[in-house]
């Protein structure tokens, strides 16, 4: 059957670029790490002995214990590290005591200020929500001292809401599975928006997709998926040259669709359905050769989110049609195994025309969800 393999040289009237740049720990890599095997004299950790003098006895009870931690470890030592537990403990705050329930704490989260214009710290705390997503426990919290101003304007990002102070002084903050703020689509993550209607495709050449994705289709393990996606981040950004207008909305989820033009054969069993994300910003450069922002603006709305030099993203500007900026938030994934082939989707009615043209409906991308073995109700939650 050829319906791939004709379909694909049409759809590169929206080719799909590279990964926004940042992400990789200083030429390191994220990897879940016994604490035995990470050096407590490592300067990385002067800060948290400053703030908890009783740091050194809680990390040898944790090495002794056998307990492990996602890190980050480049040329010149640890840039990042996440520690997770399971509680059942209440919480006490200056001023009230939250009961007893089932938690994630994040017990640490450092990174150092030499990453901090990176994306790891977004990537951390995708995969503590990950984690959490997957538990049985209602709620996840972390204590965070008030002068780490940009570790909290991260959380708060991602739907923390401030409780209270502790009595060491620590503000606490707590996201619970009961109170989702769908107010977008970070502050609901990892969980989708209940309320969508709608949603769609968008197609990505393999050579893009496992550079952009590469914990959607070639990594068995748990483990190996939350290291990669610490390290590349849940933010994706793309510069794309429609040749028409899109249906797709900001707010609305969508299905990422990897393309395999290796295969000479059975075309219809290698390109597949791997993930699923959320429309966080569209942004029309242009329309039918007319700017909608300057050349100046676009070149700072992207040149720092592309590989693109600011030459190219001109040349772009002045070259192509139309341009647009896609930025998603990267919900989930199937998984090795789990993703879905275009036969698949082509026999239950669900790829029946141009991928960029096909309005999914709410029945239709639960439908998809469900192929790829996901728990849609662990997905979708809380719709009233």
């Amino acid at each position: 059957m050829l319906y791939v393999e004709i379909y694909t040289r049409k759809w590169l009237g929206f080719n799909i670029y590279r990964e926004v740049l940042g992400g990789y720990c200083m030429g390191g890599k994220f990897k879940w790490t016994k604490f035995e095997n990470c050096d407590i004299n490592d300067p990385f950790f002067n800060s948290l002995k400053q703030d908890y003098p009783e740091f050194p006895q809680w990390f040898m009870k944790k090495s002794k214990n056998g307990e492990s931690a996602l890190v980050c470890e480049d040329e010149k030592g640890l840039c990042a590290f996440l520690y997770l537990k399971e509680e059942k403990e209440p919480i006490e705050l200056i001023d009230q005591i939250l009961p007893s329930k089932k938690r994630i704490k994040i017990g640490t989260l450092k990174l150092d200020e030499r990453i901090q214009g990176q994306r790891l710290g977004e990537g951390a705390v995708g995969v503590a929500l990950w984690r959490w997503q997957e538990s049985e426990a209602e709620e996840i919290y972390l204590t965070v001292f008030p002068k780490h101003t940009l570790l909290i304007e991260l959380i708060e990002k991602f739907g923390f809401t401030y409780m209270g102070k502790n009595k060491r002084g620590e503000n606490i903050y707590l996201k619970s599975k009961k109170k989702i703020n769908y107010s977008d689509p970070f502050k609901a993550f990892p969980f989708l928006n209940p309320y969508f209607e709608k949603a769609g495709y968008i197609p990505i050449y393999d050579y893009y997709h496992d550079t952009l994705f590469p914990y959607s289709e070639l990594y068995n393990t748990k483990q190996e998926v939350e290291e990669k996606a610490a390290a590349n981040g849940i933010t994706k950004v793309f510069i794309g040259f429609p040749t028409s207008n899109l249906h797709h909305k900001v707010g609305e989820p969508v299905i990422i669709y990897r393309i395999d033009t290796k295969a000479e054969k059975n075309k219809q069993y290698k390109s597949a359905a791997t993930s699923f994300c959320t429309l966080t910003n569209l942004t029309i450069i242009k329309s039918d050769n007319i700017p909608n922002i300057d050349l100046d603006k676009f070149i700072k709305l992207a040149g720092n989110k592309t590989v693109y030099s600011p030459e190219e993203l001109e040349q772009f500007f002045y070259e192509k049609k139309n341009i647009v900026l896609i930025e998603m938030v990267y919900n989930g994934f199937f998984g090795k195994g789990e993703n879905i082939t275009f036969k698949e989707l082509n026999e239950k009615g669900l790829f029946n025309d141009y991928p960029y043209n096909i309005v999914l409906s709410r029945e239709q991308f639960i439908s998809i969800l469900e192929m790829g073995g996901k728990d849609v109700s662990n997905i979708i939650i809380n719709k009233t």
